[in-house]
């Protein structure tokens, strides 16, 4: 056997330098403290300085240092480590040989940590112990012409699942199309041709809007953001505008730009921070043509888990069908009355351009109020279904007027007929009988007025001041006056009836809603008496056109404003509650219409 030669330094003692002065001289001495001799110490020499990342000292711990420090040099580089804790388990010792086990704590990027143990060879040479080098002093099973590196695994993005299990949203690519003005010979002409461009896609950028925006901001501007689909149609075009650029991105991407495309979008904003799921990582052997060899251990990736939303896709696609179909704004929303899911949110293109009507816009709500005003008198014991009302063509309260449709007039009939023909006059009359809060208690008790803070939804349901006045209580109390509700808020006030309570809605499953504001409990007179008046709206009253659609309960309403007046439909069947709002629509006749569509298209079972 070879003899093995180590170096000096820092072999055997560890040397300081103190200063003693004596009577006959001062100077300097070393005075030396021998270092305790054997494998063990030995090897903790070399840990410790490759745990310090002092490459040179522990190379020079080792019978081939050369080799050495371009090995532990690499395995820190490769590694990206951040620290090592190293530290010797066991000693073997025979004769001039030892073996000392170590454990090796590499702390990696991201709080990652792998450990493993192995085994240092040492030999004795003139009494000093030393390393004899192998790259398995790294890694047990690191090969002398392998380095280790490592590997990060991306974790796939979680999804958006609707109610029955499909995709809404998925993981993809878009692309973001800039413009930098200073990099343009002719940005107007670059501007002209990068709108004509993004039309199909975007038809509000203008070329004014580019070149304003563009020459105003240093360096690149966002113009757009491209589907990978959208893009790679127009790719080649674009690369051809000077000044024009695009970068990749990860994004949610709709799997059907026509599915409640207004609330995905808000989903999207409200879960795109949580998508990422936990990457995994592994270490890997690599040879000295860079290819790896083998994986010295590996952690999965954790991808996030899907999130699911309540709307039902068939309920959806009915209800955008229905409301597609007019060239009004028209809107409507499907609440589940038995738990509060949110299944549709449907609004055409007409009412897109006002924002996230279907579940925040306000609007009055004409006869359909009368569900309100009816559960007040039940309430109060002002009334029942079976109490007889007044239905004159017109009324004079205070100094208000109060007609029915085009006048007619009933006679004295119970309120159940009053309510199933709709007659303003009757509930006017009720409405000037009650406390200045009666509506808007009631209102309350029905889920209209409290705020609903739903995740990834925004919300208003409405608002029903108190009226101290005669007049403003007369009038909301057949849905005109300073009254305004929300389809969303209607479609409670159905599931309410439906229910025999306010159900708390929902749309992110798991995320729960708060509701702030007075929320009284309704009593089941109230709920009786409505459902008996709901269902023969339906079956002999304003609603009839939807009667071949199963037992269906609901109120009609058609609320006057400037310019015409709204069409509305409220109601529920089964465990399906809606509210349907035609703006301008003029006869509640045609939000019927657009509920009657909307079930027309559901498959058997709903």
């Amino acid at each position: 056997m070879s003899a093995m030669r180590f170096s000096p330094v820092r072999r055997g003692r560890r040397c300081v330098t103190t200063s003693v002065v004596a009577v006959l001289f001062a100077g300097s001495v070393v005075a030396c403290t021998p270092r305790p001799d054997g494998p063990e110490p030995a090897a903790q020499s070399f840990l410790d300085a490759f745990s310090a990342r002092d490459i040179g000292a522990a190379s020079t711990d080792t019978d081939r240092p050369e080799a050495a420090a371009t090995a532990l040099g690499d395995a820190w580089e490769n590694l990206q480590a951040e620290s090592l804790d190293a530290r010797t388990t066991s000693v073997r010792v025979d004769g001039d040989t030892a073996t000392v086990g170590y454990t090796y704590d590499w702390h990696l990027p991201k709080d990652r940590v792998w450990t493993y143990d192995g085994e240092l060879q040492m030999g004795r040479t003139d009494g000093r112990w030393g390393v004899r080098w192998t790259s398995t002093d790294i890694h047990p099973d690191l090969g002398d012409t392998q380095s280790m590196a490592l590997r990060s695994t991306a974790a796939p993005r979680a999804r958006v699942n609707e109610r029955s299990g499909s995709d809404v949203l998925v993981p993809g690519v878009v692309h973001r199309i800039k413009v930098n003005a200073a990099e343009s010979d002719n940005i107007v002409s670059a501007a002209t041709g990068l709108a004509r461009v993004l039309a199909p896609f975007d038809s509000s950028i203008s070329a004014q809007s580019i070149v304003e925006s563009a020459t105003s901001t240093k360096g690149d501007y966002p113009v757009a953001l491209l589907r990978d689909e959208d893009y790679q149609s127009v790719a080649a075009t674009l690369a051809a505008l000077p000044g024009v650029s695009a970068s990749d991105e990860s994004d949610l991407i709709s799997t059907d730009r026509t599915f409640a495309p207004d609330l995905v979008s808000q989903v999207k904003k409200t879960v795109i921070d949580e998508v990422d799921g936990k990457a995994g990582w592994s270490v890997v052997t690599v040879n000295r043509n860079g290819v790896d060899i083998d994986v010295l251990t590996d952690t999965p990736p954790e991808p996030a888990p899907s999130f699911s939303i309540s709307l039902d896709r068939n309920i959806q696609v009915a209800a955008q069908n229905a409301v597609n179909a007019r060239v009004e704004q028209a809107m409507m929303v499907v609440i589940q009355p038995s738990n509060g899911a949110i299944l549709a949110v449907a609004q055409n293109k007409e009412a897109d351009r006002d924002g996230p009507v279907a579940s925040a816009g306000l609007y009055p709500p004409g006869s359909t109020f009368k569900i309100i005003t009816a559960g007040a008198a039940i309430s109060s014991g002002l009334a029942t279904p079976d109490t007889t009302v007044p239905c004159p063509g017109r009324i004079e309260i205070g100094e208000r007027s109060i007609p029915n449709y085009n006048e007619f007039s009933l006679g004295n009939v119970s309120m159940g007929t009053a309510f199933t023909r709709s007659c303003n006059t009757s509930f006017a009359k009720l409405a000037s009988e009650m406390q200045p809060d009666a509506l808007t208690v009631a209102a309350s008790q029905f889920g209209v007025g409290p705020d609903y803070d739903v995740v990834g939804l925004p919300t208003d349901s409405g608002s029903v001041p108190p009226a101290e006045e005669l007049v403003q209580r007369t009038e909301d109390g057949f849905g005109q006056g300073k009254v305004v509700v929300s389809t969303f808020g209607m479609a409670l006030a159905a599931a309410t009836v439906a229910h025999g309570s306010t159900p708390v809605p929902g749309l992110l499953v798991g995320r729960e809603t708060t509701v702030d504001g007075d929320h009284p409990p309704i009593s089941p007179q109230m709920v009786d008496g409505l459902r008996g008046m709901m269902r023969s709206v339906v079956t002999s009253g304003t609603a009839e056109r939807i009667a071949d659609q199963g037992e269906v309960y609901g109120k009609t309403g058609e609320a006057e404003v400037e310019g015409g007046s709204h069409a509305w439909f409220v109601g529920y069947r089964g465990d399906l509650a809606f509210a349907t709002l035609v703006v301008r629509g003029g006869s509640s006749d045609n939000a019927v219409a657009v509920t009657r569509e909307m079930f027309e298209q559901l498959p058997d079972g709903y």
